[in-house]
């Protein structure tokens, strides 16, 4: 069997795309009224018209106390226009648009959300210093429940793919987190009680929209602490999913919102840049000794998720997309001769939103992103590269 052409048309489901190449979910911090704006349509459309095969929407929340903030969307009848016009302008380039779709857990900020956040048992929150509570038998009906309706409401809005958030200690990651899941109850305990949410939101989604989109996840390879996910876990919950036939894809990625971001992000750690950006409460945590530890530091190689991703390539036949650091066209190249059927940029792309067709032109055979990540305290007031040239001119003129 050949190698595909990570630039060549590929289909995900029963989606046609115009390449493997997928803009990973990346908070915009462009809709200060919980409301789809012309920035947050020109935020995606940079990266459509930059060549990109599949951009993904982040963050699109099912329920209100699902929002890591008050300024997210909440997929529902009040913000369906503005979605369909993101999706009807990115369409317009010849790319294809994904909706991450998740429920914040732990991760939510209760005070800023004016509803208490929820997750699998009872913890401390570090945002809202609020204690988050443990969710009910109804509150895990009612968001399998608004899963199901943000679906429905995507699909009407035009959207191609629709991403379950499983990862990063979010509702269903907190769950799966035995750290974070102290329950004795059918969602406690045994791996399998663990998935369960994560199998009934995916089983709920796939009833719901049959073939009309493509539904994928987003899940850990590992969370990155004693207490989280491992990569046995990860390829245990993908063994389960695979068997119940409800993902086109996964994509795989890793750290802990909560307890390791970095072990995502990799690279320079912003750490005064981050705390400037976080509520006085936070920023006075970040000083402590604990709060320091927080934001650890990993040294940045490229496609630094490889390894972890390719036991999972070799335990299961989910198509996989590979996340974590991929920025040369030789990697991506690599990927495919791996066996991954897609490639995830983050960081790279929000450096150069023209970096695919670049690529693809020969003009350039790697990103520029040196992976300072200071990216990543600016989602509080609309993500962006602080060290990037000027908007080109089609942003510009809008």
């Amino acid at each position: 069997m050949s190698t595909p052409d990570v630039l060549a048309p590929a289909t995900l489901g029963p989606v046609r795309l115009r390449n493997r190449t997928v803009k990973a979910a990346t908070f915009e911090g462009r809709t200060p009224d919980g409301q789809v704006t012309q920035e947050l349509i020109d935020y995606h459309l940079a990266v459509a018209e930059g060549g990109i095969g599949l951009t993904t929407v982040a963050y699109l929340a099912v329920a209100p106390e699902g929002r890591t903030h008050a300024e997210q969307v909440v997929v529902g009848p009040d913000t369906e226009a503005g979605l369909a016009r993101m999706t009807e302008a990115v369409h317009a380039t010849g790319a294809r648009i994904a909706g991450q779709v998740g429920h914040a857990g732990p991760v939510a900020n209760g005070r800023s959300n004016g509803v208490h956040a929820i997750a699998a048992s009872r913890m401390p929150s570090p945002l809202s210093m609020q204690m988050v509570r443990a969710a009910t038998e109804a509150d895990l009906t009612r968001v399998t429940g608004a899963y199901v309706a943000a679906a429905r409401t995507l699909v009407r809005a035009g959207f191609d793919v629709l991403e379950l958030h499983m990862a990063h200690n979010y509702l269903i990651s907190s769950f799966l987190a035995p750290a974070l899941n102290r329950r004795r109850d059918r969602w406690g305990g045994s791996l399998e009680n663990r998935a369960r949410l994560a199998r009934q939101v995916a089983r709920a989604v796939r009833e719901e929209v049959g073939d009309a989109v493509a539904v994928t996840a987003k899940v850990s390879l590992s969370d990155g602490y004693r207490g989280g996910v491992t990569l046995e876990e990860s390829i245990g919950l993908l063994g389960m999913l695979e068997q119940d036939g409800t993902l086109d894809a996964v994509q795989l990625s890793g750290g802990s919102s909560l307890m390791n971001p970095m072990y995502l992000f990799r690279g320079d750690v912003p750490a005064s840049e981050f705390a400037a950006s976080m509520p006085a409460p936070v920023r006075w945590g970040m000083k402590t000794p604990v709060g320091r530890s927080f934001l650890k530091s990993y040294p940045f190689e490229e496609a630094y998720f490889r390894d972890k991703a390719l036991a999972v390539r070799a335990a299961t036949s989910i198509p996989l997309m590979l996340l974590g650091g991929i920025n040369r066209l030789d990697t991506m190249q690599q990927a495919m001769a791996d066996g991954f059927e897609y490639v995830a940029m983050g960081r790279a792309v929000l450096r150069e939103p023209d970096l695919v067709n670049r690529l693809a032109a020969g003009q350039a055979t790697q990103g520029v992103c040196i992976h300072c990540n200071r990216c990543m305290p600016t989602i509080y007031d609309g993500t962006r590269c602080p060290i990037r040239e000027p908007q080109p001119l089609h942003l510009a003129k809008r």
